[in-house]
Order: C-alpha cells, then structure tokens, then sequence
C-alpha cells in the first residue's frame, strides 16, 4: 500500500473515560499480552468499582505500561454484547466514524508484531516505560477503503471462527482420550490385586531410548528459516505440539545431534523450569527433528506402547513435579530418574486396544490441529498484508 494512504491514527479516534459511578456495571475484565480481554484476577474485596472505566461494545482498552510485557503490548477490542468495566490504569478508546475506520480492521493492525516493537520503541520512562496516549495517536498507518477494509476483516474473522471450532473439537478429542485412559488404567484399578498379565514396572523397562538434546553452539543466533526442526521446551504443551517459534537447525548443525533425532511417535517430555512434565507426541509434519537439553525423547520400545506412555506420563504429572521440586537449585528430573519411574505395565492385548482407540481419536486431532496451524498462517499474511 502507497506510503500516500498512511493516516495519523489520532485524526480516528478518541480517548473514553466513563467511570462506574452508579455500580451498575458488575463485569470485571483485564486485558492480555495475547490482545483479548480475559477476567480479572485482581483482588477487588474493598476496592472502590465506581473508578473503575466502562468499555462498551468495539470499544478499545491498552495497558500504556509496557516495560513489565516483555515485547507485547496488552491491547484489545471489546466485541461482548453488554458493558464491562476494567480497571483505571487502563485506557479506554473508540472509533470516532465506523464508516471510515472499522474498529475490527485497526485491531488487526494492533496484532502485527511491527506494532508492538514500535510502540516499545516509543515507551519511555525512568521507573517505568510508557506508551502514552500521545504516541499512540501519533502512530500513523495505512487505511484503505472501507469496502476494502471489510473484506480484509472478513477474511480474518473467518479463519478466527474456524479456528475457536476447531479448537473446541481438539478439546473435546483430548477429553475423550483422557476418559477412555481413566476407564481402562484407573478407575477400579487395585495395585495390590491386579488383572491376569498384568504387573508394577519401570518405565526404563518398556523404553528403547530416553533421552535429551543441546542447543548448536551459537545459541539463537545460529538459528535458520528452513532446516532441521528444532523443538524447545516452550514448542512442548500437554498433550500438544505448539507451533508457535518452532527453530530451525542448518543440516550440518543438525548432524551434530545425530543421538537425539526424532523419530514417529516419540513422547516428547520437557525436563527443566517451569514447564516441567509438560509432555505430548511430535507430530510428523515437523520430522526431522532435534530437541533440546531441556526436552527428553521418550521412545517405546513396541509402537503400541506410545500412546500408554504419552498419557501414563500426563496422568502422572503431579507426582513428576514431585520428583523435579526434590532438587535444591531449580525445578529439574533426570534420565535415571525417568528410567526408574514406577509405572503399571497392563497386559499386551489391553495395551494394543487402548493404541487402537485413541490413534484413531489423535489421527483426527491432528488433522484439525494442522488446518488451525495452516489457518494461523493465513491471519499472520493478513496481517502483513495491512501494511505493504
């Protein structure tokens, strides 16, 4: 888009500043680094609400403190139906006219990463870093016409309603497969009098590998846009692959941690910080791959042994916590300690039909998984797009 089409921001909108003063309004929101209004965690016992501001329907709310966000801005559009309020620290603004700036466009524009770095650029402050309402009305930014505008915003908002159905499906297939694991391992399951063929193992006894990674030398400078994937600790979630800042390792690089190569099926397990015992399968679409020194391959040593490990590790959590807070520096478990975890070993026949049922279960997660994931991208080119 022509540098000719960029608008000074303050000439389309306007600073709001409605207080609660009749306590008519109950609905208490903040605003996340992710750009969405989510329910307050504050402590509101004795507080005063009638300070607090109103936002009502397309109206906007920003945090103008920026130092404590890392490098998100907490910025979002208000789409509810009834008045909120959130908290006076907040700045609350709107659209002056619909028919020139669609609220749900400029909010596209506040998601674009080159946003936020520009809006931390211009933070400023001793104690603490400002992005002040003037700055913000001095951003400037392109507008096209409103028809325009709409089809764009159409698009995203499309993909984003694909996007929450899908995850609701994802949700509701993890919950499946959590019962079903419950109801063949769990529930009226006695330790002390177990079903014929079964036994009390360790889980180094049905492993073929477990194991972690290091990072190449040069850390995350040495990382490149297309190679060998290079899965973190932040990339593993419970029962979930995150996408989200997937690295890339160059195939030379990649051959240095030959030991650690990922292979179909492996349970990927995260072994440090705060993300410890966080664990889910790598999905196939990122093979070749690498971990990490904070993230441990767990491989069975019968395929159909994958999916018990997966979630006989995600139903044992509480206790991996306990074993990794054991430690007196930081939050940590080891590959002994993995390998002489106590684990129920069921019979053969029970193991090949708990694998059979939830494969299936995963097959179709994981289809709706890479739809969102290849949705996802289709939003960040929107969002690109809106400022070329």
């Amino acid at each position: 888009m022509s540098k000719e089409n960029y608008r000074r921001l303050g000439d389309y909108i306007r600073e709001v500043d409605v207080r609660n003063r009749d306590l008519e309004v109950k609905e208490l929101l903040g605003v996340s680094i992710s750009k969405e209004f989510i329910p307050s965690i504050a402590n509101t016992i004795g507080t005063d609400m009638s300070s607090y501001k109103v936002v009502e329907p397309l109206q906007f709310a920003y945090g103008p403190v920026t130092s404590r966000n890392g490098d998100k801005v907490s910025i979002a559009l208000y789409t509810g139906k009834g008045k909120i309020i959130i908290s006076q620290a907040y700045t609350v603004f709107e659209v002056k006219n619909q028919d020139e700036l669609l609220p749900e466009y400029l909010m596209m524009w506040f998601r674009r990463p080159e946003f936020d770095r520009y809006a931390r650029f211009k933070s400023h402050g001793s104690a603490r870093e400002i992005f002040s309402w003037e700055e913000m009305c001095d951003v400037f930014f392109p507008i096209p016409p409103i028809e325009q505008q709409r089809k764009i915003v159409a698009q995203y908002e499309a993909a984003s309603r694909k996007i929450r159905l899908n995850e609701r499906m994802i949700t509701r297939l993890e919950e499946t497969a959590q019962t079903l694991y419950r109801k063949m391992f769990v529930d009226g399951i006695d330790k002390e009098n177990l079903p014929e063929g079964w036994r009390m193992g360790t889980l180094g006894e049905i492993c073929c590998k477990i194991g972690s990674g290091a990072t190449p030398k040069g850390g995350k400078e040495c990382y490149v846009n297309v190679g060998t994937s290079f899965i973190r600790s932040m990339n593993v979630l419970d029962l979930r692959f995150n996408h989200d800042e997937l690295a890339h390792i160059t195939l030379q690089q990649a051959k240095t941690l030959d030991t650690v190569s990922v292979e179909s099926r492996d349970v990927l397990f995260n072994i440090t910080g705060v993300s410890v015992a966080r664990c889910c399968m790598v999905p196939d679409s990122i093979l070749p791959a690498r971990v990490n020194q904070h993230v441990m391959i767990i491989r069975s040593s019968k395929i159909i042994y994958s999916y018990y490990l997966l979630f006989l590790l995600y139903f044992s959590k509480e206790k991996l916590l306990g074993i990794s807070q054991s430690g007196s520096t930081r939050e940590a478990i080891t590959k002994s300690e993995i390998e002489r975890f106590t684990i129920l070993v069921p019979s053969i026949e029970i193991i090949r039909n708990f694998d059979y049922k939830v494969s299936s279960i995963f097959h179709h997660k994981v289809l709706l998984e890479e739809e969102n994931n290849k949705l996802n991208k289709l939003q960040s080119l929107l969002l690109a797009k809106i400022g070329q």
